[in-house]
């Protein structure tokens, strides 16, 4: 049965959209899905289901969200299988130099229009760096990535597709948990 990964943005930060991690695995259960489990408070849910169109699961979940809680997130699902070649695709782990505490992903909804790609040469900097590759950009912040102007929004705005970010360690620990 396929494997997923989902990504809820914005949940449980700064004391808005507080959604206890029991109860997210109980939404997703009662959805259907199995062997379901979560990781971290920031929205990180593994699931099975025999289900395979993510447009439609993640329509599913989103509704159901709102139902339940009366607000809406922005949602990306990556199967297991993407979510590895993720790991192993990353560009910068072929550099030296690296901290790779330093790295993150930006998951985006959709592959944005090759049109809107040339807006992001508004984001080079000195110091942070970004990959793309498909539906994921890669990001290198020295700084850290509270300091960078490579967020959430900026992609959001200058690609019109929705994103959400996760440190290197967590998208490492979900391709695990997604494999087991």
């Amino acid at each position: 049965m396929p494997i997923y990964v989902a990504m809820l943005r914005g949940i449980n930060v700064g004391g808005a959209k507080i959604v206890k991690m029991e109860n997210l695995r109980a939404l997703f259960e009662a959805l259907g899905f199995s062997r379901v489990r979560s990781y971290v408070q920031s929205g990180n849910v593994i699931f099975e289901t025999s289900r395979v169109n993510s447009t439609r699961l993640s329509r599913a979940i989103g509704k159901r969200i709102l139902s339940d809680y009366g607000f809406s997130v922005p949602l990306i699902l990556r199967t297991s299988g993407e979510i590895n070649k993720i790991v192993s695709d990353n560009p910068f782990l072929k550099e030296s130099g690296i901290d790779r505490s330093k790295l993150h992903v930006t998951f985006l909804s959709e592959l944005p229009a090759k049109a809107a790609m040339g807006k992001l040469d508004a984001l080079k900097g000195d110091v942070d760096q970004f990959r793309i590759k498909n539906r994921e950009i890669y990001l290198y912040c020295p700084s850290g990535y509270g300091r960078t102007k490579l967020s959430n929004s900026s992609f959001e705005r200058l690609l019109s597709v929705e994103a959400t970010t996760r440190n290197w360690r967590t998208v490492k620990m979900l391709a695990g948990m997604s494999s087991e």
